[in-house]
């Protein structure tokens, strides 16, 4: 569902409509202060875009969702998933997922073709936010955060809501040295030669996982194509980044 406030766009998802309280959205490219390549709702950092407007952004967002604080990792395309609490959320963490159970914290992930994942337990009322690229793929990022949710709060995989933002689609995900940078069980996701379709491969490895096929939702939205709403680091490799965010409102 495309939304629109104060010049800021974002897509919502169906699946998580009916809990209002569960704020969210993947942020296209308008409605921002930024210019050039970056242009103009930019939220990453280290893309050559100044540093003050890029903060410019994100404020936009925090006040658009009406949240307190607004938390963005270090990424590193690995597999550590961090816990946001009341404590801790001033300290900037260091990993590609984020999770919390505290009210009016935000979790933000930024991503060009990147996936980037919304978790929900509305048992526990738990949130997380993940950024699975391709390495995190190969290493199993969402397995990580479904069983780290677990450990550490309880939750069930079957009641888990996940969103997948839009990211690269099977038309342009190419991978040519595949055979060395993709594990054997990905080859069967081929659509043609060389690419692959990570949007099944997301869901096979979230069912996997035990969550259930009705509660996965795909934008199914290729950040490659839409070049007017999102940046793509395959089509342009100086672009800005997007951001896909979740918080809990009290």
């Amino acid at each position: 569902m495309q939304q629109e406030k104060a010049k800021l766009e974002w897509l919502e998802y169906g699946l998580l409509e009916q809990y209002p309280h569960v704020v969210h959205g993947s942020f296209t490219r308008h409605g921002g202060v930024s210019e050039g390549l970056c242009t103009s709702l930019n939220l990453g950092e280290g893309t050559g875009d100044k540093v003050d407007r890029v903060r410019a952004n994100r404020d936009l967002i925090r006040k658009m969702l009406d949240i307190k604080q607004l938390i963005f990792p270090n990424q590193t395309h690995g597999t550590i998933v961090q816990r946001v609490t009341a404590k801790n959320w001033d300290k900037v963490p260091q990993g590609d997922a984020l999770f919390t159970t505290e009210k009016d914290i935000g979790l933000a992930v930024t991503h060009a073709d990147c996936q980037a994942a919304i978790f929900y337990d509305p048992v526990h009322e738990a949130v997380a936010v993940a950024h699975c690229g391709w390495r995190g793929s190969a290493q199993n990022l969402y397995a990580r955060v479904v069983d780290t949710l677990h450990r550490e709060i309880g939750t069930q995989a079957h009641n888990l809501v996940v969103c997948i933002s839009p990211s690269l689609g099977p038309d342009h995900a190419e991978f040519k040295n595949y055979r060395q940078e993709l594990p054997h069980d990905f080859w069967p996701f081929m659509t043609k030669a060389n690419h692959f379709d990570f949007w099944k491969i997301a869901q096979a490895q979230l069912i996997t996982c035990g969550v259930p096929e009705k509660n996965i939702e795909i934008a199914q939205v290729c950040t490659f194509c839409a070049n007017e709403d999102y940046f793509s680091y395959r089509r342009e490799k100086d672009a800005g980044r997007n951001a896909t965010v979740v918080a809990l409102k009290s």
